[in-house]
């Protein structure tokens, strides 16, 4: 469906249940954004978040943070400081990775983008492992039910916009260890049709097994408007779909969040007031979810909504 149709029918029909701004203790001065999930490990909650002073974009630190309240995070003492935005958690095979985009810049200017992928067994020091392909985010991992690697591509270039008509594609490939993690086979990974349309683009953010072994998606999907100020936007907004890796069938895509979802909040740069640009999901008992987001650039939020994949996940 057309995005404009799809966010009209998702704003007369969502259901929000509950909604807050995370709060960051310990970090004035500095905006925390774009999160990985918040996780449990070894009894304790936590969470990862892209750092950034305002007046300084593109220069951005990923720092761990213990839950200490509802919502309420505080920096954890003596962690890793790591060279990275937009952090996302996964478990494999027991033991944590964490990934993100690494930004290497020459003479003050972005000269490339890079997935950095780190390891252990505390999210107190991960030893970093491998990269992606040059100048591709959003790379993200699950584990399969036979205990392989789903590895889910986000290639966007000039060539696929001509070739697809979308600006990004998705791909996927499966690798039996993260030691096979590579920039190779993130790139030749195949690609997933029918998600974005014409001028769109978009990604993975968090991916989850299904109890009937297929994956569950939480993602973005991007597009450009104008407002009433003919200022041009890049909208995001949250995504959920269901992957078949064995036919590449998608199904159930969805929106299941936008900017509006959330409270009312700053943006970093008026091109981005629209902007939700998606955490992922953390299962309530209840069969509701928190969704989460980062917000324009300049912070995080969560909103309760029903559990997109119902009692799959």
């Amino acid at each position: 469906m057309n995005i404009i149709r799809a966010r009209q029918e998702f704003s007369r029909s969502k259901k929000i249940y509950d909604k807050a701004l995370l709060r960051f203790e310990g970090t004035q001065g500095w905006d925390v954004y774009n999160c990985s999930i918040p996780f449990e490990w070894k009894g304790k909650s936590y969470i990862f978040g892209r750092v950034e002073r305002r007046e300084d974009f593109a220069n951005s630190t990923s720092w761990l943070f213990e839950k200490t309240g509802n919502d309420t995070y505080r920096p954890v003492p003596g962690s890793a400081i790591l060279p990275l935005e937009d952090p996302f958690i996964q478990v494999i095979h027991g033991e944590l990775i964490l990934g993100g985009t690494h930004v290497r810049k020459s003479q003050g200017e972005i000269d490339e983008l890079r997935a950095y992928f780190y390891r252990g067994t505390s999210p107190e020091w991960l030893t970093h492992f491998t990269c992606g392909p040059a100048n591709m985010k959003d790379v993200r991992l699950v584990e399969l039910a036979d205990g392989r690697i789903g590895v889910f591509s986000r290639p966007r270039n000039e060539e696929i916009e001509a070739r697809y008509g979308s600006g990004a594609m998705v791909g996927f490939a499966v690798i039996d260890t993260v030691d096979q993690l590579n920039a190779q086979v993130i790139e030749n990974a195949r690609y997933i049709e029918g998600l974005f349309g014409k001028g769109e683009w978009g990604g993975c953010n968090q991916c989850y097994l299904l109890k009937d072994g297929r994956i569950g998606v939480i993602g973005h999907r991007s597009y450009k408007q104008l407002d009433s100020d003919g200022v041009e936007l890049q909208s995001y907004v949250n995504i959920s779909f269901i992957f078949d890796y064995k036919t590449f069938a998608v199904s159930d895509l969805k929106i299941i969040g936008d900017k509006p979802s959330y409270p009312d909040t700053e943006h970093m740069l008026d091109y981005l007031k629209d902007c939700a640009f998606t955490s992922g999901i953390v299962m309530h008992e209840d069969g509701r979810a928190d969704l989460y987001s980062g917000l324009g650039d300049v912070t995080e939020g969560r909103i309760t909504i029903d559990a997109p994949f119902g009692e799959l996940l």
